[in-house]
């Protein structure tokens, strides 16, 4: 990949510019929201920057009005288990987890930067990196539990480990927006900016990273993936199968029509 190329991707837009591969989430009118063939275009965005030596860092963004709405629930009964049910085991093993295991074993820099709503697993792919910058006006938000689901994507993993317990409970279990700026005051992301200079901090974060020691990035990550992810793939089948069962109830067919439909959700606990 030289500088300025982009690949031929559907979803996601790539460039390459002094050594910062810029990936642009572009489902703008979905407000990013994943869908088979979003989850596809970006781990081959993810490789093509792990394979190309002119990539030193690694800059993920949003196309259009935020960083990612999650899951696309259109495309969420594509796949389906022999009952009917979305078979969201194979979504998140095949679609999601590669990506996360992508960029936390990427021998460079990764740094998310967040405008509008990072939510589900938008919000996920957020945490995965390695240095998150938020808008001002940015949010985070666990949505799963409002449609009867338990987080996925690594968020069970990557929430608690900057946040702590309480926290990440309080994120998971009652499902609400957290801000930028609260975000920050929590240490779940790094740095908040204006943002009408989002664009301009990320990328000068970036370029920094894309001129410094990139081996010694890599093996920063390598010390923090042992201490505090070592248990990564363990937990990611975890979530998936726990998933799988919260799929298969009434309260995730409840949480998902009351979502299509607009309303408040009724949960019967079953």
């Amino acid at each position: 990949m030289s500088d300025t190329s982009t690949p031929q991707l559907e979803t996601v837009n790539m460039s390459l510019s002094d050594g910062v591969a810029t990936v642009q989430l572009n489902r703008p009118e979905a407000l990013n929201a994943w869908n088979r063939q979003f989850g596809e275009d970006l781990l081959a965005a993810l490789r093509e920057a792990r394979a190309d030596e002119a990539v030193r860092a690694v800059l993920i963004e949003g196309a259009g009005r935020g960083f990612s709405s999650g899951a696309d629930l259109k495309d969420f009964g594509a796949e389906t288990t022999p009952d009917g049910r979305p078979d969201v085991y194979r979504t998140l093993t095949r679609r999601y987890h590669p990506i996360m295991v992508e960029i936390r074993e990427m021998p460079k820099p990764v740094l998310a930067s967040v405008h509008g709503p990072a939510v589900g697993i938008g919000c996920s792919l957020a945490l995965c990196c390695d240095l998150i910058v938020a808008a001002q006006s940015a949010y985070f938000l666990l949505a799963f539990v409002n449609i009867g689901l338990v987080p996925d994507g690594g968020s069970s993993l990557f929430v608690p480990t900057r946040v702590g317990m309480a926290r990440a409970t309080e994120l998971m279990m009652l499902g609400e927006r957290l801000p930028a700026p609260q975000a920050l005051e929590w240490g779940l992301i790094n740095r908040v900016v204006a943002d009408e200079r989002l664009g301009e901090e990320s990328a000068a974060l970036a370029a920094r990273l894309a001129a410094g020691p990139t081996r010694s990035y890599a093996g920063t990550k390598r010390q923090l993936n042992s201490w505090l992810y070592a248990r990564m793939e363990e937990q990611l089948e975890l979530e998936a199968q726990i998933q799988r069962e919260m799929a298969g109830s009434d309260d995730f067919l409840e949480g998902a029509t009351a979502f299509v439909e607009k309303r408040e959700a009724r949960f019967a606990g079953r």
